[in-house]
């Protein structure tokens, strides 16, 4: 990434970065600095982030700025920047660069930009932290998209946006969760689901939450979660289990399961089949 060296000098300076394969114009950053000083540098997208601890002061605009725990980092795309620890420990943040015609294609909101760098938010810092967290986690691209949208929805807050366009009628979805229902152990993709509905990925994915309150990913997640909770009544093996309705393995099933149901699915088979 431009502005950031190939290897620190001092040990304590870390930085990693990460392309989705599957959805050009983002890439995600987590660091924790210390020494290091950011000479001025730009990115060709936005750069949303947040402050996990320690701050971080740069140069914006012309203006000097501090940036401390729990705060919000909104930067325009192709703006000079730099930046460094304030405190002695430095600082950890989280951030991600996306292209400004994604973020239209994404919200349906073209011309986003931010008249604040920094956001004093700390639960939507919070909230974007484990977002970013989330999205540096997920292997499946559905739950990836599902959380990009979710996470440009707590910066929307912070965004000055154009008045949005008349309201259009809503989209039935049938035909999509019937897809659903018979494709749980895929890997299923935004645009997969976009056809099936006829409608662009992005459109489809806000048509979608809007009418559901969920995303598509949520939903499959549900869907899958649903089919376990019948495999073990019949008395399948967790293992066989989480293979049949398309997690990665135990463990993902056990997380996933006693997260919606409360306890794991081996407690839960003991109990409803003795």
């Amino acid at each position: 990434m431009q502005g950031v060296p190939g290897q620190f000098d001092h040990p304590s300076d870390s930085a990693q970065f990460r392309h989705p394969p599957h959805r050009a114009g983002v890439e995600l950053y987590r660091a924790h600095i210390v020494r290091h000083a950011f000479e001025l540098h730009c990115h060709d997208g936005f750069g949303l982030g947040a402050i996990e601890s320690g701050v971080e002061r740069f140069r914006y605009r012309g203006g000097q700025h501090l940036a401390p725990p729990d705060s919000l980092v909104t930067m325009n795309a192709g703006e000079l920047h730099t930046g460094r620890a304030e405190t002695e420990d430095g600082w950890h943040y989280r951030m991600i660069y996306i292209d400004p015609a994604l973020v239209a294609q994404i919200t349906g909101e073209p011309g986003w930009w931010f008249d604040r760098p920094v956001g004093m938010d700390a639960a939507g810092a919070r909230a974007a932290t484990a977002l970013l967290d989330a999205l540096w986690r997920a292997d499946e691209p559905l739950a990836f998209d599902s959380l990009l949208s979710r996470l440009l929805d707590r910066f929307r807050a912070h965004a000055r946006v154009p008045r949005p366009a008349p309201a259009q009628a809503p989209v039935r979805f049938a035909p999509v969760l019937d897809y659903l229902h018979a494709h749980l152990a895929e890997r299923l993709s935004l645009d997969q689901l976009a056809a099936v509905a006829g409608l662009s990925p992005f459109h489809f994915l806000r048509q979608f939450r809007a009418q559901h309150h969920a995303t598509p990913q949520q939903w499959l997640m549900a869907l899958r979660l649903s089919r376990a909770k019948r495999l073990l009544d019949a008395g399948e093996p967790p293992a066989r289990v989480a293979v049949d309705v398309g997690l990665s393995d135990q463990a993902h099933l056990t997380r996933a399961f006693a997260r919606r149901y409360g306890v794991t699915p081996a407690r839960y088979q003991r109990q409803v089949l003795r």
